[in-house]
């Protein structure tokens, strides 16, 4: 997640120890079942950090991407793809959480650790089986950034978090969130998913304008 507010140094972050396999592929799989339950209850930091009501957590924000991509109409994507990878491309964060720029961890630093927390994942719970390279496939092509389908789930990515801020003006009177629109709506790039950044920009625009009222009579 992009945007935060200054706070300590990353190095108050503590990550859980690396899973090592205890050689039974059933109990190492279920070892992985369970580490998913962190996307659950973990909750996004830049939300915590403007201290918003009820912030959502990693996988609300992962499963709600998902189901837009289901929603795209260009038949030049492979929606099933863009699907499983919206589901994935956070999947690291169940290790090393989710890691603000004002925790000052370097951007090489964040991508080994979450390189890290994937092999971890593949090899060590899922003993490198096809579903485990389906999935590091999936997130790796995402991290590139270089096809359709991982550039069309960025858009979503930047999209969803818009969304969301704005969901937080709506329900729970948030006033700080911009830096939140400024760093994704301006940056979208598929067409479809652009006109649905202008949709929101103009609801927001309505929700933020006085009300008028009629004057007595």
């Amino acid at each position: 997640m992009s945007e935060s507010v200054p706070a300590p140094s990353y190095s108050r972050r503590a990550f859980p120890p690396l899973y090592v396999s205890s050689g039974n592929a059933q109990l190492d799989r279920l070892a992985f079942f369970h580490v998913l339950e962190r996307l659950k209850t973990q909750k996004r930091t830049g939300w915590v950090d403007h201290n918003v009501p009820r912030p959502e957590s990693i996988s609300d924000h992962m499963y709600r991407m998902a189901i837009l991509a289901m929603c795209v109409s260009d038949p030049e994507l492979d929606v099933s793809k863009c699907v499983m990878m919206a589901l994935v491309h956070d999947l690291a964060e169940a290790q090393v959480g989710d890691i603000a720029p004002r925790e000052g961890i370097p951007k090489a630093e964040k991508r080994r650790l979450e390189s890290e927390a994937m092999h971890n994942f593949v090899h060590e719970m899922l003993h490198n089986s096809p579903a485990a390279q389906r999935i590091e496939t999936l997130w790796k092509e995402y991290e590139e950034g270089e096809s359709k389908e991982a550039k069309f789930v960025k858009d979503l990515d930047r999209f969803e978090m818009a969304c969301q801020a704005s969901e937080y003006e709506r329900n729970d009177g948030m006033q700080t969130l911009q830096p939140f629109f400024d760093s994704s709506l301006p940056f979208i790039r598929h067409p479809e998913v652009q006109e649905w950044g202008q949709a929101l920009s103009e609801e927001r625009r309505r929700f933020q304008a006085p009300s008028t009222r009629r004057s007595p009579e």
